[in-house]
């Protein structure tokens, strides 16, 4: 057995496992495993996600978790029973059921008109479904494990007070980067992105 601690990292949407590499300077320690997982559904992402994870606890004495996204949203609904460390969350969907009724009104969608159709489509690209709203609203996270938030101030999917309430609620450590998106990509945000870890880890 590997006396390591091992660094989980799961992506979001449209991300990649690749992205593992840039956190393997941060945790020199630790192996970094990139969770290539397929599921595209919070009832899809149970199974999967706790597969992985015992997978690893199989193999390691204790998992790290660093999730972006919705990957932090799945990570929450399936993790929360199982012997996570640690988490760091980088612009996480904490409140799907806000997101959703946020892309509703995007769209321009009431509730009714959502149940009677059951799925609608939208004209930036994500399909709105009855079905997830339902699941989300029956399935609430709760979550124990000691957490580091980063968020961006421009983030656009969950507001600021949406971040602030969760991080309150769960007893987390809350890093807000000033003009910082809801994907953090530029040389200046991966920067703050890595000093935050490194700080965090100390």
């Amino acid at each position: 057995m590997n006396n390591n601690k091992v660094v989980l990292y799961v992506h979001g949407k449209g991300g990649s496992a690749a992205e593992a590499e840039f956190y393997e300077g941060i945790f020199p320690e630790c192996d970094v495993v990139g969770f290539d997982y397929k599921s595209e559904t919070p009832w899809e992402s149970m199974g999967e996600f706790q597969s992985e994870a015992k997978s690893l606890l199989a193999e390691y004495d204790g998992i790290i978790l660093v999730a972006n996204s919705i990957g932090a949203y799945f990570s929450l609904l399936s993790l929360a029973d199982m012997s996570i460390e640690k988490a760091y969350f980088i612009s996480p969907i904490v409140n799907m059921e806000r997101l959703i009724l946020d892309m509703l009104e995007w769209a321009g969608v009431t509730e009714d008109e959502l149940q009677e159709k059951g799925v609608i489509a939208t004209e930036f690209g994500e399909a709105l479904s009855w079905e997830y709203l339902t699941w989300v609203r029956s399935h609430p996270v709760s979550w124990h494990i000691p957490t580091e938030i980063l968020y961006g101030s421009e983030d656009k999917l969950q507001s600021v007070d949406t971040i602030k309430a969760f991080a309150d609620d769960i007893g987390a450590g809350l890093t807000i980067m000033e003009q910082g998106e809801h994907w953090f990509h530029t040389e200046e945000q991966l920067q703050f992105l890595r000093e935050w870890l490194i700080r965090c880890e100390k």
